[in-house]
Order: C-alpha cells, then structure tokens, then sequence
C-alpha cells in the first residue's frame, strides 16, 4: 500500500523529466488470463516513449530511462497480483509502483513533478476500508471499496493463532468455552471467574500482538474506517488493545469462518454506506452555506494562496479534469493555459497536495456532484 508519508515524499521530488503512469487492472478473470493491463501499460510505454521524444531525449536514452516499465510489461507473475489500478513514477533517480483500491483511467503526466492527484481517495476514506476478521487460528486483513475486496497478506506480520502469542494453546485448559451461542454471536464461559479472566488476559496479548502487526502497515495519516469481523466478546477486547484511530464502532458480528470473502465484503459495505455519505455530504452542505461568505470558495485565485497557508479544510475537484498553468508564490500570481506543456504544471496537483500536507481533506466528485460546477475546484476554508 501507498502511504500518505510516501506520497508527500513524492510531492517533493522535482526533476527534468518525471513521469507519472496511471491505468485500471484487474483482479481477476479474463482480462487477467489475456493479460488486457499488460498490454494497456505496454501501449502507454509507446505513448511515454513518443513524448519523451518530443523533450529532446535520444532514442538510447529514451530506452534506458523506461526499462523498468519495459520489464513489468513482461513480468506475467506480477500481472496475476493486481487491485483497481496501478500507478507508476518514474524519473532518471526513481521508478516506484503501486497497486491500489482505486479505479483509473489511463493516464499518462510528464513533467518536472509527479502527478499525485488521483491518489486522494486513499486519504480521505471515501469509500475506502479495510476489514479484519479475527478468529483464534487465522487471521486475515483486507482492503475494500464500495465495489471491490481484496486480501492483503499480513502472516509475517501477526502471529497466526492464539497459541502463537500465549505460548501455548488455550483450548487444552480446563476452561470450557463454547464459541458461539445462537445467531448472536455470544460467547458463553463454562468454569470459574479466574478462568474466564485468564482467557481474556490471554485474548489481550493476541490482539494486541496483531494490533501492533497492522500498524506497522497502517499508520496515524490513514483515515479509512476498519470493520472487524468477529464473535460479539472479542470485539470490546480488540477495540481494548487498538491503537488504529479509525476503528469502526460497528461491528461484523459472527465466526468469519461462516462467512466468504463475498458476504463479508457485502455486510462491511452495508454498515459503512451510511457514514461515508454523512462526512461527506456535511462537508458539501458546509460548502452551500458559506459560499459567498468568505468561509468557502470556488475560485483558484483564492483557494490556491490559502492551501499553501493551512487555511483549507475540505478541496473538491472535479475528477478527471485539471488546471495547468504556473503560480508564483512571492507574488501568488496565477497564470492559466490552455494545454499542460513543460514547464508548467497541474495547478489542481499542488492544490490538491497542499491541502493534504496541511491536514486537510480533498475529494474527487464527478462534475454533476460539485456543488458549483462552473468551477473545477470548490473549497470550504478553516475559520
């Protein structure tokens, strides 16, 4: 996964010719098996290749710098691992990629900065979360949207089953427990108090040993929520020992050994649904109400200047559309062009980056979502 940190390291990087690649893969099926996202990178290589041309750049050149991607195109055990989309950054220092929850359409950006921009959604948790179902032998971890699930393989991370992180397995002691009670998911303790306090004392160590595994991949500057699958006396346990700041409160109820990958991913969308049309709906209505006030705008020439100050709260640009142009920042000077040409630049990327530097939130809406649509970027400001 791309973390937030990884981005802004990347929003830092400024070189002769960077290239940012951006296409839509697939999980599974036939285009996977015809190798469809291969052969889509491989006629965006012709396109990169062609404009690199156009910069001046010589044929032995041209190949040497794109190699890397060369190489991925004929790399058929990578196709077979993909999500909704990959992203590729290249640059004569640089060649990162990274497959995402996100849907793309083919993109290519070459510039003296990376194209950072279609990334927002991950930061944002619009419409992105992660599941976690917890059993005693297996744990699993996975990345979803509204439309998608896919597993993210964590062994090396978290201990495989109880018996891991206690040392030994608890279900050879005298303590009797019965897993699951009815449709409820109620755990039901047959023996003493001190036994049913020694099970949990040994549940603590479990989910804490594989709170502190996902965190070494989730991390403080990630926002999606994170749904539990689990019986209803482990949850209050795990939310006991969770250090994620984003834990959702609801809960998936039941063994997720009953449960496919399908039906978890349909009862973690139908809890989710409702909360992330409600933080983003807020936002948009907050956006209606301040217009004209001085507390929200759709204008870059203010929306720019107070992005680089911290003073945004909440970016909505119009997905798939841009800016280009240059800005001056001693003067904050806004000079808009038609067509994105070295050396300027995407102006809705740096907006978009200043705002996710300075703690803000920024939204990709369709042109008919934008609450003032004449506009490609709408902004509610911190007052």
């Amino acid at each position: 996964m791309i973390t937030k940190k990884k981005v802004l390291e990347l929003s830092e990087i400024h070189s002769e010719l960077c290239v940012s690649i951006f296409i839509p893969t697939h999980r599974a099926g036939k285009e996977t098996i015809s190798g469809k996202d291969a052969l889509n990178l491989k006629n965006q290589l012709k396109d990169i290749k062609l404009k690199l041309g156009q910069q001046g750049m010589s044929v032995q050149d041209i190949e040497k710098f794109v190699k890397p991607v060369n190489d991925l195109v004929n790399d058929s055990e990578f196709w077979r691992h993909q999500s909704d989309g990959l992203v590729i950054f290249l640059s004569n220092n640089l060649y990162e990629k990274y497959t995402v929850p996100v849907y793309f359409e083919e993109f290519i950006y070459l510039s003296n900065e990376f194209y950072l921009k279609p990334l927002m959604p991950l930061f944002n948790g619009d419409g992105l979360f992660y599941l976690l179902t917890l059993k005693m032998d297996d744990v699993k971890f996975y990345e979803g949207t509204s439309h998608s699930i896919t597993e993210i393989v964590v062994n090396d991370l978290i201990p495989s089953q109880l018996e891991d992180s206690v040392g030994y397995d608890y279900e050879q002691k005298s303590l009797q427990f019965r897993s699951q009670q009815g449709n409820k998911g109620q755990g039901m303790f047959h023996g003493h108090g001190d036994s049913e306090s020694e099970l949990k004392n040994e549940l603590v160590r479990y989910f804490r040993e594989i709170d502190k595994g996902l965190m070494t991949i989730l991390h403080d500057d990630q926002k999606p929520p994170l749904v539990v699958c689990c019986l209803d006396y482990h949850f209050p346990i795990y939310q006991e020992v969770n250090s994620y700041q984003n834990l959702f409160l609801q809960y998936i109820s039941g063994n997720p050994a009953d449960k496919d990958v399908f039906l978890l991913h349909e009862e973690a969308w139908e809890l989710l649904q409702p909360y992330f049309r409600k933080t983003r709906q807020e936002k948009l209505d907050q956006f209606s109400q301040f217009i004209g006030m001085g507390k929200a705008s759709s204008d870059l020439n203010k929306i720019l200047p107070a992005a680089l100050e911290g003073k945004v709260d909440t970016l909505f640009l119009e997905n798939r559309a841009d800016i280009f142009g240059t800005y001056n920042p001693s003067t904050q000077e806004i000079n808009i062009q038609e067509t994105h040409q070295i050396p300027n630049i995407s102006l809705l990327n740096l907006v978009a980056m200043k705002v996710l530097i300075k703690g803000g939130t920024v939204y990709l809406l369709e042109k008919e979502d934008m609450r003032d649509s004449s506009s490609r970027i709408n902004a509610l400001f911190r007052y």
